[in-house]
């Protein structure tokens, strides 16, 4: 995969590789970073420096004659040097802990705000293979895993760097010999943790998969009580979970196993560098090499040393998780983007809003293709309906208007412009569309209704929510328009969820309408007096509604039958009536107004009549005004 994929142009230009969008992010805030490794850099110096001070001390010390405390005065040098090291750990570290503090929020936000807007520009069919809150969890583990991983280089790793390298240099100043055996040791040791670290980390990896699935199996479970007791599998589902939790225990205990063995690897290799240095300077002190004061250096040295090194294997452990977190980010949200606007896209205005397919092919996969060669055209104001059995093309033909999806060949103009060259915002910004099951967001109803339109007024919100006859349940709850309505809608039963969709449309007010089952969940007092109100929308707009109730295209001013990516059938209600074609046959076959997707010939409802097939299209045409008049509209 290239560094930079393509990408809509106003979204983020994010590398789709992972050490590259970690230097991506790390140029952002480069000066902080180079500050914060100043600021380690003679904090650690300065740790590492205080045996060389105390050191110094005992130097002085061994060699006065007499104890005074004249000698104290002798000694202002080493102690003041002391003081200064031991003032400056403290001065340094929290400086550095300072500049963490103000770029760790900051920086999490700028991989966050960047990862979603990125995510925002990828197609309908990106987002529906994948669930929501899987990548938008994935957008948190990446900037949480860009966080980590800059912060263990910076006050983990680079610290460590500079400890090894002063003590090495502090020591080659006391004796050749202990630099050369500490920095043998220290190659050695290095060497050794980044390698378990690669061993265990499958392990560790294990191991938290199978926690992921206790906690999931445990939701589960917790989601689906009520059937459990329902159903009496009230000890089906602890031996279920008890399974699931004999898997995750072995995981965890191969995982904890290894990290044991790092551990014991650790205390060894601390354990041989204690006891080296301390019998080899020994040894050196024995023989008149180095002096007590170094002696002593050599020993405390070590001890930072080992405290410092201590736990290196983790660390490289949870280094690559987090590394693995931003792979995992980086290879799932930043690909190329399917559907962007091309170079030179306008914002084109629709005045009027006709719509035409010419010559429009496309498949979901090449080996099932939709529409081949589709050409259609709907007169600009003409409110047209879609019907035909499910997987006839009606969904496919609104997604293609609605550019979730690019035709493989063909265009699809509205007012004789290619879509294609539009800019998706001036395109959407301009079409309305009143789903089946609409999304609201987690906010309140005022919000909701909207989001229509932001410069709205709350009057003109009011407005719409009376037109869609919502304003009459809203006023009815707490807390009226501002009462937050639940993720997706959940407070809301589905009509009135309906029913603040179609007042955030009429918000809107766009010059095309699309109705996909609009009214299917509401009650038949509610979707007559709202069908009013959708008449009244529908002036002056081209609008098209998807239905599998055939009653409710009925009055609209065209129909169009859809048969496996074919449209067989093109005219009004009564004119296909009279054909006795396919809509002929689905309205013959209907069952309380619905289109049978198997085509059976289920018993209507009580109020619904049967077509007497062998009526003439006169008498079918008459009988039919008469049924529509009688139904809700």
């Amino acid at each position: 995969m290239d560094d930079f994929v393509q990408r809509a142009p106003s979204a983020p230009q994010l590398p789709a590789t992972p050490f590259r969008f970690v230097a991506y992010f790390i140029a952002r805030f480069r000066w902080w970073y180079v500050g914060m490794l100043v600021l380690e850099t003679i904090n650690s110096t300065c740790g590492i420096l205080i045996p060389y001070a105390t050191g110094q001390i005992i130097k002085a010390v061994t060699r006065a004659h007499e104890q005074s405390l004249s000698l104290v005065a002798h000694l202002s040098g080493p102690l003041w040097l002391f003081i200064a090291l031991a003032i400056g750990e403290v001065v340094f570290s929290r400086a550095g802990g300072a500049c963490q503090i103000y770029v760790g929020p900051r920086q999490r936000q700028a991989v966050t705000r960047a990862m979603y807007a990125y995510l925002q520009h990828h197609s309908h069919r990106f987002l529906s293979n994948d669930f929501a809150g899987s990548l938008a969890h994935k957008i948190s583990e990446t900037a949480m895993g860009y966080s980590q991983t800059i912060w263990t280089l910076i006050f983990d790793f680079y610290p460590m760097v500079i400890v090894f390298g002063v003590a090495i240099y502090m020591l080659d100043r006391a004796h050749r010999g202990l630099a050369e055996f500490v920095a043998i040791w220290a190659v050695c040791f290095v060497a050794a943790s980044f390698w378990l670290a690669t061993r265990t980390r499958p392990f560790a990896v294990a191991a938290s998969a199978a926690r992921s699935e206790t906690t999931g199996r445990v939701v589960d479970a917790v989601t689906n009580l009520t059937s459990t007791r329902l159903f009496a599998r009230l000890d089906y589902e602890r031996e279920y979970l008890d399974a699931q939790l004999d898997k995750e225990l072995r995981a965890v205990m191969k995982s904890n196993t290894y990290s044991e063995r790092v551990r014991w690897f650790q205390y060894s290799a601390a354990a041989v560098l204690k006891i080296g240095v301390l019998y080899y300077a020994l040894l050196l002190w024995g023989r008149g090499e180095i002096s007590v004061a170094e002696f002593v250096v050599a020993v405390t040295t070590t001890l930072l040393i080992i405290n410092e090194a201590r736990n290196l294997s983790r660390r490289f452990l949870e280094f690559f998780e987090y590394l693995g977190n931003i792979a995992n980010g980086v290879h799932t949200i930043v690909r190329p983007h399917e559907i962007v606007d091309v170079p030179g896209a306008v914002r084109t205005t629709i005045e009027r809003g006709r719509i035409e397919f010419r010559e429009v092919s496309f498949a979901y996969a090449p080996e099932q293709p939709i529409f081949q060669h589709l050409s259609v055209t709907i007169p600009a104001g003409q409110r047209v309906g879609l019907v035909g059995f499910s997987g006839s093309g009606k969904s496919t033909f609104v997604s293609l208007i609605l550019r979730l999806y690019d035709p493989q060949a063909g265009r699809i103009l509205i007012d004789g412009q290619d879509i294609g060259t539009m800019t998706q915002d001036s395109l959407h910004s301009q079409l309305s569309l009143i789903p089946q099951d609409p999304n609201l967001f987690h906010r309140s109803l005022l919000e909701n209704i909207r989001y229509g339109r932001l410069e709205a007024t709350d009057e003109e919100v009011v407005d719409a929510a009376r037109k869609a006859h919502a304003h009459e349940f809203i006023t009815k709850i707490q807390g009226q328009y501002a009462s937050p309505v639940g993720e997706r809608g959940v407070k809301l039963s589905g009509g009135q969820r309906q029913r603040i969709a179609i007042a955030r449309v009429v918000v809107k007010n766009a010059p095309i309408l699309i109705l996909d089952e609009a009214t299917s969940s509401l009650d038949s007092i509610t979707e007559q007096a709202i069908q009013d109100t959708l008449n009244d929308v529908m002036q002056d707009k081209t609008v098209i509604v998807v239905a599998h109730r055939l009653s409710t295209i009925a009055h609209l001013d065209r129909i169009l039958v859809f048969d496996q990516g074919r449209i067989v059938e093109d005219g009004t209600h009564e004119e296909l009536l009279a054909q006795r074609g396919a809509y002929y046959q689905l309205w013959s076959r209907q069952a309380g107004g619905f289109v049978l997707d198997d085509g059976g010939a289920d018993e209507p409802a009580k109020e619904e009549e049967q077509v007497d097939p062998a009526a003439t299209p006169e008498e079918v045409v008459g009988n039919d005004r008469r049924r529509v008049q009688r139904r809700i509209y």
